[in-house]
């Protein structure tokens, strides 16, 4: 394989999970009467650019299907972050009526709607049916269609530029990343801005995170690997800021080079430096990796066994994405794990890929109160803890496995 922006021979191996089927492929009654496509799962640094990327297996359209059914909205934490964004990035940026905002990947709506009552004109690009449905359930127009530089001339020519582009979540997820890339230096006005969240790969590798490896996921991402992505594709870096989200982001501020009206500042310098302090331009840093996801992968089977030898019974919460690698990773089956439980309607009464564990309403946490409830995406785990406090009235205990084994 072939480093995907640099082209150059891949043989530094970060992280190998086995095998899979994609994280977000849930399948339904008449599914589990068949078989089920499964991928290596296997993770590569090039040594060139030091762009972390899944071994090409599975294509954009089989893994963001018109069933794709994840749905940002229904995390509360995840639309004040929204909320939150549109605030600052309308203040910063003087945004209004006469501004054009354009998110990419868009999802369900939950960013553009918070633009959308403040009066700025927007709208998304979404290429999944039924988050794009869900989103012009809200009024917001929606573009079906992947972002690519093909379809950001397209939209340039209709007089569609953007003041503020926002890909939130989603440069990860693009296979051919040059050519999306290049599509924001294309659709941006001259004095445009774009911001571009994503996984801190410098987190992901201090807090073990290797659950959030699927993939879907083609890229784990440094400020080392995206200032050169950017500047190979007519972008320049003029800002970074380092968040919370999923585990521990990063929010990069890019603008057009040819233009460039903004100077860099210190954050962005002073990131580049902690990210070499820490060894990421040299292959040592991608070595240890894969020992500490094993032992976190034999410490929760050990649990869910242990657990079910005293006959006590074990569910979950949240049917993530990055649950679904931890389970597969670990060959854990509905006889350790009984049930998840999600509020996404689009989710309930299927059954998670790979293992086959149902996905029940919260009714049925409550009817059949499990002795533990394992809390899959442990980056809301504090959050998810205030909503299911309830199950303490009957001994429940929260478990998370991600960084390490904890009951609470």
């Amino acid at each position: 394989m072939k480093c995907r922006f640099c082209a150059a021979n891949l043989d530094l191996v970060f992280a190998d999970l086995g095998s899979s089927p994609p994280s977000n492929a849930y399948l339904d009654s008449a599914a589990l009467r068949a078989p089920e496509r499964w991928y290596p799962l296997r993770v590569l640094v090039c040594r060139e650019c030091w762009l972390v990327q899944t071994e090409d297996m599975a294509g954009a359209d089989e893994l963001f299907s018109a069933e794709y059914a994840y749905f940002s909205g229904f995390s509360a934490s995840w639309l004040a972050h929204c909320e939150h964004y549109a605030e600052r990035m309308t203040e910063r940026f003087g945004l209004d009526a006469s501004s054009l905002v354009v998110e990419i990947a868009a999802n369900d709506g939950s960013l553009l709607r918070y633009f959308q009552a403040r009066g700025i004109p927007c709208f998304g690009v979404e290429p999944t049916a039924s988050t794009a449905a869900a989103a012009r359930a809200l009024g917001i127009a929606i573009e079906q269609e992947f972002f690519g530089a093909e379809f950001a001339r397209r939209l340039a020519g209709q007089g569609r530029s953007a003041d503020l582009m926002a890909a939130n979540n989603v440069l990860a997820h693009v296979p051919d990343i040059n050519d999306f890339v290049r599509g924001f230096a294309l659709l941006l006005k001259p004095g445009g801005v774009a911001t571009f969240e994503f996984p801190h790969l410098l987190r992901l590798v201090a807090g073990n995170q290797f659950d959030t490896i699927y993939h879907e996921h083609f890229s784990y991402l440094s400020l080392t690997a995206v200032e050169r992505l950017f500047a190979a594709n007519g972008l320049q870096v003029f800002d970074v800021e380092e968040l919370p989200t999923h585990g521990g982001s990063l929010r990069v501020y890019v603008q057009r080079s040819d233009t460039a009206p903004r100077q860099r500042t210190a954050a962005v310098d002073e990131l580049s430096a902690r990210e070499r302090d820490a060894g990421m331009t040299d292959a040592g840093f991608y070595g240890s990796f894969q020992q500490a996801a094993e032992k976190v992968k034999n410490d929760f089977l050990a649990f869910l066994i242990e657990a079910r030898r005293r006959g006590e019974t074990v569910a979950a919460y949240g049917a993530a994405a990055k649950g679904n690698t931890l389970l597969n990773f670990a060959g854990v089956r509905s006889d350790l794990l009984a049930f998840v439980v999600d509020r996404n309607p689009a989710k309930q009464g299927k059954f998670l890929p790979g293992s086959r564990i149902p996905i029940v309403t919260e009714d049925e946490l409550r009817r059949r109160q499990p002795d533990y409830v394992v809390i899959l995406p442990w980056n809301l785990a504090p959050e998810l803890q205030i909503q299911l406090a309830y199950c303490r009235s009957w001994g429940a205990r929260f478990v998370t496995a991600v960084p390490a084994l904890a009951l609470q």
